[in-house]
């Protein structure tokens, strides 16, 4: 028997429409009790609202599919002016019926021209008689348009007196929608996020033909539980369950073990997980480059160049603020004149060393510096003189920007502003060289 049920569609669409979205049942279910039949009006305005990969763009458009029911799919933040995301509106409107020329441009400069083509274009497909659904994926977009927009769509059934549902989908709550002047509340509807069981099910239907459903399941659970407290979203453990499933299976195609030897497959594969945590969950290298990492057995740590901070071009004398930063964290202030001045007399020999200074600098982590001492420290190793003009300044603030140095404590504090550097030793090797 089928979880889903309703008297409009056939059995047997209910039962393909569920073997499609798994572990979303009860939202499915609930969407056909709002949607009814094709020719009753619905809601005006539906607002659907989860995390990020939680399945409400998934479901939306595979029930709307599944079912064959009329409708129109936009992304907001492909069309990100209200013109743009008009005019998309009618012309994937006029396209509705397979049976019509794929249509020209159409100009749609506000709300009110809208409302009178989008009349005109339901008149023309044909779809009086049944409901139309314009689903608005990321629908947050909107708040960047114009004031009007947003009440707008939420009443487009009130405006064009015709028979269309607006569905908005978005991770964010409806209180960050509301207008202050208010407007018409749509029905919300809530996509809570998979549980790790929900995840089990939904990757283990995944699995190669040649390899029985239950190897791959174990290998799903082995998985889950090395990236479920770090990673929750279903599209990067796809990801992660087809890079590294060639991986697992070696010692069963090298005849060293068989599909039930789950200790055997955990060893060979424990290390390779181990360095999926550090680069392909984080995407520091291509997919091609990790497969060929573990082809050779080699270690992430040996990629120089491949990681995406290694690829950050920087302005000339960013690089020697960036370079005098991280030295200026790292180093105590006593030390400054032995290492950058080039005449600097004879400096004392001694073995006293501050109690906390016997720990590595790297792993107490970078200090403030204050202005003043990184620019010093930026004269004495660029080669060339440096004036202290405006855009030196300016490339300071742009390293702040970009998040390579940290501003420490307020804009406004008389001592002048302070400065953590906060790249790795790795960043600034490869910007030295």
């Amino acid at each position: 028997m089928p979880n889903l049920e309703h008297p409009a569609y056939p059995a047997a669409t209910l039962l393909r429409l569920e073997s499609l979205v798994p572990c979303r049942e009860s939202q499915v279910s609930m969407l056909l009790s709002i949607f009814g039949e094709r020719e009753q009006f619905t809601f005006p305005s539906i607002f659907i609202y989860g995390h990020t990969s939680s399945g409400k763009t998934y479901v939306m458009r595979t029930l709307l599919n599944t079912l064959q029911l009329p409708h129109v799919f936009v992304n907001c933040v492909e069309h990100f002016t209200s013109r743009l995301l008009l005019e998309e509106i009618l012309i994937q409107l006029q396209n509705c019926s397979s049976e019509t020329t794929p249509a020209s441009r159409v100009l749609c400069d506000n709300f009110n021209d809208f409302v009178r083509l989008f009349k005109q274009a339901v008149t023309n497909q044909d779809l009086q008689d049944q409901t139309l659904y314009i689903v608005l994926d990321r629908a947050e977009q909107l708040r960047e348009m114009e004031a009007n927009i947003l009440p707008a769509f939420l009443r487009l059934q009130e405006l064009t007196d015709r028979n269309v549902t607006v569905v908005l989908l978005t991770e964010i709550v409806w209180e960050l929608f509301r207008p202050n002047t208010g407007c018409f509340e749509p029905l919300i509807l809530y996509f809570p996020d998979y549980s790790i069981g929900h995840l089990q099910k939904i990757l283990s239907n995944n699995h190669p033909p040649e390899y029985s459903a239950d190897f791959y399941a174990a290998y799903i659970n082995i998985l889950l539980g090395v990236f479920y407290m770090v990673c929750r979203d279903l599209k990067e453990l796809q990801h992660l369950a087809a890079l590294n499933f060639s991986k697992y299976c070696e010692p069963v195609v090298r005849g060293e073990a068989n599909e039930r030897d789950t200790r055997k497959l955990w060893k060979n594969i424990e290390p390779h997980l181990k360095k999926a945590m550090q680069t392909v969950y984080l995407r520091e290298i291509s997919s091609s480059q990790w497969e060929r990492l573990q082809h050779d057995d080699g270690d992430p740590g040996q990629l120089k160049g491949l990681s995406a901070h290694a690829h950050v071009e920087l302005p000339y004398y960013s690089k020697f603020l960036l370079i005098a930063a991280y030295l200026a964290s790292y180093n105590p202030v006593r030390t400054d004149k032995r290492f950058f001045l080039k005449h600097h007399g004879k400096i004392k020999k001694t073995n006293f060393m501050k109690k906390h200074e016997k720990t590595s600098n790297h792993l107490l982590g970078p200090k403030p510096v204050p202005l003043d001492r990184l620019l010093a420290i930026l004269y004495s190793i660029v080669d060339s003189r440096v004036a202290p003009t405006a855009n030196i300044f300016s490339q300071i603030t742009s390293l702040v920007t970009l998040q390579l140095l940290s501003l420490v404590g307020h804009n406004d504090q008389l001592d002048g502003p302070r400065y953590k550097c906060t790249v790795s030793l790795d960043f600034i090797r490869a910007i030295a060289r």
